[in-house]
């Protein structure tokens, strides 16, 4: 066998190493304060890079096209049993790369071409996926959307009952990227019963809050739920569709052969290992906590004079008006960044920035509650946000505030001893 088949990747490619490396660097020694970022176990990530990588298992357990496959079919099966067991559902698909892509299998197997969906404005907290002109979904579904109302920043069901009368969707998202409330499932069954419309539950922020019995749950009124195993999952990047009996041939044919070919094994092995770990008591503990620390870090930024959109949070994130501020959404995160505090820029209901601008920046709890942080500590981290996104606090300030974060970080290590 050649030489570099055996090399080390610091031997074989030292320039992406390095990068890998201060990478982790990065991750160790900053706040990674976005909601939909979190730290995956090592036991993940381990999984994510096994020898799986190399075997290709194009359809189903028991019904591969490709010769063996024993052990991708036992790793699969094993996932789907822990997915239906954790969330109660019929039926699991853990094979989508993407929440993205799980929702598109949705609207694949419960639609035609051209059928109308109605789902929650990408503005007001929805997500890429539900219909927005730019995306697939809205290219070959004719979208209708929901929004929040203006002053409380909450979905209103009455309004929302109303649209779904007048436009008569196939089928309703409810869910979004950016709503930081709790979502009751049941009202939203009885809009879609009315309107005769299928109802996609698109969970891929709030999984692990369901999964710890911390949110209510979709499950019994939605006839599919998608979601993502990292976020709150803390687990590797992908999806999950789970749905009722009755759609299940669909759905698996919506994600093979419809949409994708040979499943990314090692991935569903990291997704089983997560999966294992949702299943243990110590997940609802740590769910519990970044509901905590978010509820603690909303009621800082608030006492520090922030607004924040529909008031608070239920939920692991909360959305920042920064429109009567004197500087966007991107100005603040740029900022932030500066002083060792990676968030995301958002944009917020009625925005009359762009959205690659924005007013507002949505922060979340998952990832520095992963490092074992507290109450405490997100008081802390609401005092830094605040002086941090100043333009008087200027660059001096800021590397001020980043040598806090950092030695902050270091109290609360993340992967001690790890190379990249």
């Amino acid at each position: 066998m050649d030489a570099i088949f055996h090399r080390p990747l610091r031997e074989a490619d030292p320039a992406v190493a390095e990068f890998l490396h201060e990478d982790l660097k990065r991750q160790q020694d900053n706040l990674v304060l976005i909601p939909s970022e979190n730290y995956a176990s090592p036991a993940v990530l381990q999984a994510q890079g096994s020898v799986m990588t190399n075997k290709y298992a194009e359809g189903y357990p028991g019904r591969r096209y490709y010769n063996g496959c024993e052990f991708m079919d036992a790793i699969e099966s094993l996932a789907i049993g822990r997915a239906k067991q954790i969330f109660r559902a019929d039926h699991a698909n853990v094979q989508p790369h993407s929440g993205s892509q799980a929702n598109v299998a949705v609207f694949q197997a419960l639609l035609e071409p051209g059928d109308r969906i109605l789902g929650m404005e990408l503005t007001h907290g929805g997500h890429l996926s539900h219909g927005i002109p730019q995306n697939i979904a809205g290219r070959v579904y004719d979208a209708a959307f929901y929004g929040v109302e203006e002053g409380t920043g909450l979905v209103d069901l009455n309004r929302v009952r109303d649209i779904a009368r007048k436009h008569k969707p196939r089928l309703i998202v409810v869910g979004g990227s950016a709503y930081p409330r709790t979502i009751d499932f049941a009202p939203w069954r009885e809009i879609a019963d009315e309107v005769g419309a299928y109802l996609l539950a698109d969970i891929a922020h709030i999984a692990g809050l369901i999964a710890a019995g911390e949110h209510p749950d979709p499950v019994p009124y939605a006839d599919a739920v998608s979601l993502t195993t990292h976020k709150t999952m803390r687990g590797p990047r992908g999806a999950i569709i789970l749905c009722r009996e009755e759609h299940a041939e669909a759905i698996d044919k919506a994600i093979f052969p419809g949409l994708q070919g040979g499943p990314f094994m090692h991935a569903i092995a990291a997704r089983a290992v997560n999966l294992h770990e949702v299943m243990q008591p110590q997940f609802r503990f740590y769910i519990r906590q970044v509901m905590a620390n978010a509820r603690a870090l909303a009621d800082r930024l608030l006492s520090r004079g922030f607004d924040l959109v529909s008031g608070g949070t239920d939920t692991h994130l909360m959305l920042v008006d920064l429109a009567n501020r004197p500087f966007s959404g991107r100005r603040a995160a740029d900022r932030l960044e500066e002083a060792g505090m990676i968030v995301n820029r958002n944009t917020i209901p009625f925005d009359k920035r762009s959205p690659y601008v924005t007013s507002g920046i949505r922060p979340g709890t998952p990832a520095v509650t992963t490092r074992g942080m507290g109450v405490e500590e997100m008081h802390l981290i609401g005092d830094f946000m605040a002086e941090g996104v100043k333009k008087k606090t200027g660059e001096a300030g800021r590397a001020a505030i980043r040598a806090q974060v950092t030695e902050l970080c270091a109290r609360f290590p993340i992967y001690p001893g790890r190379d990249c």
